[in-house]
């Protein structure tokens, strides 16, 4: 039996996941490191451009089946991760949750 949201969880679990496991990773090593260092501030601005430019890419340009899922649902699910981000005290997990589930609440709404 299937419901259709496979490929919604597959982005998550093959998405989102591999690369918190780095991020973790990266906050354990980087513990000594000065944060207003040039290095660490060129790399937060590089890791933050690649990230905004893969997320405007599948938003703007999507792969596979979040082709089927209107651009509105998907800019509401943007605008829905970076609201939740900001006010769950920046947290990049809280954004990611709340823009899947502003993403697969309109899907159900609007068709996808």
């Amino acid at each position: 039996m299937t419901f259709g949201m496979e490929p919604y969880l597959a982005l998550i679990l093959l998405g989102f996941l591999p690369s918190e496991i780095w991020r973790w990773l990266g906050i354990v090593l980087g513990r000594g490191l000065d944060k207003q260092s040039e290095i660490i501030l060129w790399v937060r601005g590089v890791a933050t451009a690649l990230i905004a430019a893969v997320v405007a890419r599948i938003v703007l340009i999507p792969p596979g089946a979040l082709a089927s899922v209107p651009l509105s649902v998907r800019l509401a699910a943007i605008c829905g991760g970076f609201l939740a981000f900001l006010l769950i005290r920046r947290s990049a997990f809280a954004g990611v949750l709340a823009g899947e589930a502003v993403l697969i609440a309109g899907i159900l709404a609007f068709g996808g």
